[in-house]
């Protein structure tokens, strides 16, 4: 697709000029804005197993190791909130934020004494979905999401995801088992793996209609620089050739039972909260090590070293090591991204924000998008996207992500080998302390320590 190939080239070109980290001297991050109500995003970087496509910031799981960042964890969430932040909403991302539940629970119990939380959302994975670990979440999560990429079982042997959490059907079985615990219930999918046919696609669709799910986000295969090799290796080299034909087969296939909630995100009629936190909140602030933070038109990066991240949070330091200050420019662009990938943009609030009208501040950007027919509704008000401008915003957050991906590459290039080496599974997979998983609750094999 022409209009896909010319926004990918040009967003590559644009990552390289503008994502580029500086060192940042300060204790703590910048202090909140008057009135302004922030996002708490929470960063947990353990799994029991890598993933080979994924390039977040993630170590194996040891439970010594664990126990003691979950501590610092809650550390850190005290200096934001001595700093004034208050803080509406909580995402927990990692890693496995269940990996040990119950530090997973003691952490969100604090947020909610020091901020004003009104909804908590985690991600989980398919072998956490039983009682000891979801009964301690009831009342505690409203959004539950589940990673399960496909349930295609060639495909989840590529990834190396069928020996640890079974095969398509036991995971559409686990989820279904679920249903109505959680005022949310995402699933999280991928599409365009080089190997997946349109057959296979859309069975993942049937299954994902099956599973009772209020919410899917259907994610394009990103091959980032850090994961280029192993996913070559593992589940072969990405092409986005047939992506924009792929996006329409599932958009149409999803559209009897779901509606478009952001560009990849589909909710039932009716259905839970956004999967995207980055639509609600331009500003947010990160803990954890691996987190970013967005806030005033800048981007906060945490260390990526376990090892830093402990010695700054016991010296009474924030995570925060780099940073990338943008121009009002780039904010406008950013903004535009944001809210278009959420399907709606109100043009008065970015008059009133940046000064400007969006035709004035974004010629370029504007003619673009009228120009393939990205717009479904263009007045004085608002842009809405057609369906072909929604795979347009797919394609452009692909390469916005691969772009803050090759940020995180950036920070990571400060660990010491010995961390750089448990990130690509080549030391601490073994590490001792790692409980069995249960495949069934009947098996009685507890699925954390």
């Amino acid at each position: 697709m022409l209009a896909e190939r010319v926004l990918s080239t040009v967003m590559n070109q644009a990552n390289r000029r503008l994502l580029r980290l500086e060192p940042y001297a300060a204790p703590r991050l910048p202090g909140p804005r008057a009135g302004r109500e922030y996002l708490l995003y929470v960063h947990v970087p353990f799994c029991t197993r890598l993933c080979p496509y994924c390039s977040f910031n993630r170590f194996p799981f040891e439970e010594d190791r664990t126990l003691a960042y979950f501590k610092r964890l809650r550390e850190e969430m005290r200096f934001v909130a001595d700093q004034g932040f208050d803080c509406t909403s909580m995402y927990v991302g990692g890693g496995t934020p269940t990996v040990i539940v119950e530090e997973l629970c003691e952490t969100i119990d604090l947020a909610r004494e020091l901020f004003s939380i009104r909804e908590v959302s985690s991600e989980t994975n398919p072998d956490h979905l039983i009682d000891r670990v979801l009964e301690p979440l009831a009342g505690r999560v409203d959004r539950l999401s589940v990673g399960v990429q496909s349930f295609d079982d060639d495909l989840l042997r590529q990834m190396e995801r069928y020996d640890k959490y079974g095969s398509g059907r036991e995971i559409l079985e686990r989820i279904q088992s679920i249903e109505g615990r959680f005022h949310s219930l995402n699933v999280d999918m991928i599409f365009n793996f080089p190997s997946q046919t349109e057959e296979m696609l859309l069975k993942d669709v049937e299954m994902l209609k099956e599973s009772g799910t209020n919410q899917t986000t259907f994610y394009p295969l990103m091959a980032s620089p850090v994961v280029e090799e192993s996913l070559a290796r593992t589940v072969g080299t990405v092409s986005y050739e047939r992506e924009h034909r792929y996006y329409m087969l599932l958009a149409e296939a999803l559209s009897d039972s779901f509606e478009p909630a952001s560009s990849w995100t589909f909710s039932r009629t009716g259905g839970g909260m956004i999967d995207e936190y980055i639509v609600d909140y331009e500003d947010y602030v990160g803990i954890g090590s691996g987190a970013f933070s967005f806030l005033d038109g800048a981007l906060y990066v945490n260390t990526f070293s376990l090892g830093e991240y402990a010695q700054r949070v016991d010296a009474g330091l924030a995570g925060v090591t780099s940073y990338r200050a943008f121009d009002t420019a780039n904010r406008m662009r950013y903004r535009f991204l944001m809210s278009l990938f959420g399907m709606s943009l109100d043009k008065a609030a970015f008059r009133r924000d940046f000064g400007v009208s969006i035709d004035r501040g974004l010629p370029v950007e504007m003619a673009f998008m009228r120009l393939a027919g990205a717009f479904a509704t263009d007045d004085a008000e608002r842009l809405t996207l057609t369906r072909k401008g929604r795979y347009l915003l797919v394609a452009m957050m692909r390469q916005f992500f691969i772009g803050v991906n090759n940020l995180r590459d950036q920070a990571r290039q400060a660990l010491p080998p010995e961390e750089l080496a448990m990130f690509h599974g080549k030391a601490g997979c073994s590490a001792p302390g790692v409980a069995a998983v249960a495949e069934t609750e009947d098996a009685e094999r507890a699925p954390v320590p």
